[in-house]
């Protein structure tokens, strides 16, 4: 296999909604909140679902893997309900391997709303369930031994049995990515994401405002300083400005593409890493990986949803 992803086996739920929607129950517009299982069934009460889609970001970004025509997997964990079922056959309809077995947990699946505001941006309430309880046992050795590179995502690490899970799958990778995921997540656990930068992963997946958090820099050149010293790949979105791969000291950036007909900003960071990827496994220049990141999420930028279709 070329690449694994573990990450949060998440089911998408998008719903349009105006402005004041996200005033009215003190949401951050943009940002990701965590709920729990009383409080999004109060937010899901009062939307229309425009659509249902199995989601999680790593889970995003293997799809997208796939549909380039590479071979990839994934673990998350799921309970074995309809939302549970429906992930799983959402993966297998993409041609993903899914290495985790399904059984009855005391949480469900895990949801994620996604309100669309009109200005396309996406502010997601997110009730994590028995995705976010994954542990140990869940990680199975032998698929991660036989991928190039394991894929993993910060918004799965927690303390606990998730940051165990991901130890193990560190531990047994050849190569490991990560993808910081979200200022949110940067903001909580920011000595352990820096740890894990520096010493534990080989390329980092972050946008512009995660790794300025993550480092607490007070502009993007101390950000290009601190990669440069690192001496790891560090992959940055810079949205309207583009993006940079940042390679020991070399630094290549890309222009994000013009005029698009952008209707809905969910998956654009999982699906440029897709692309990216997809370069870097197939031996493509660093030049063309990022082209091909931002082609792939020009495209995803102008349909709904975090999926391809």
């Amino acid at each position: 296999m070329k690449i694994l992803g573990i990450g949060n086996a998440i089911v998408d739920v998008i719903c349009k909604v105006e402005d004041s929607y996200l005033l009215n129950n003190e949401l951050t517009k943009g940002g990701m909140k965590l709920v729990d299982e009383t409080e999004f069934k109060k937010l899901l009460s009062t939307l229309n679902i425009e659509e249902t889609i199995s989601g999680g970001s790593v889970a995003n970004s293997i799809v997208g893997l796939s549909q380039l025509g590479n071979k990839v997997g994934f673990i998350g964990k799921i309970n074995d309900d309809d939302l549970g079922q429906e992930y799983e056959n959402g993966l297998k309809k993409e041609s993903v391997s899914y290495f985790y077995s399904k059984k009855k947990e005391d949480l469900p699946t895990g949801t994620c709303l996604i309100l669309i505001t009109p200005d396309s941006e996406r502010t997601m309430c997110t009730f994590l369930g028995t995705a976010g309880k994954i542990n140990e046992n869940d990680i199975k050795i032998n698929s991660i031994k036989e991928s190039e590179i394991t894929f993993l995502e910060g918004y799965l690490w927690d303390e606990g049995d998730p940051k165990l899970a991901f130890d193990k799958a560190i531990q047994n990778s050849n190569k490991v990515a990560m993808s910081l995921s979200d200022s949110f997540c940067v903001e909580r656990h920011r000595p352990h994401f820096l740890e894990i930068v520096k010493n534990k992963i080989d390329i980092t997946f972050a946008n512009e405002q995660e790794i300025i958090s993550l480092i607490e820099a007070k502009n993007f050149e101390e950000v290009v300083s601190f990669c440069q010293y690192l001496g790891k790949m560090i992959i940055i979105t810079r949205g309207e400005k583009g993006s940079v791969a940042i390679n020991n000291t070399e630094v290549v950036e890309c222009e994000s593409k013009k005029d698009l007909k952008i209707v809905d900003l969910t998956g654009a960071g999982d699906l440029f890493a897709a692309g990216y990827l997809h370069g870097y496994i197939n031996n493509l220049t660093v030049n063309e990986s990022l082209a091909k990141g931002t082609e792939m999420s020009s495209k995803i930028i102008q349909q709904i949803g975090a999926r391809l279709s």
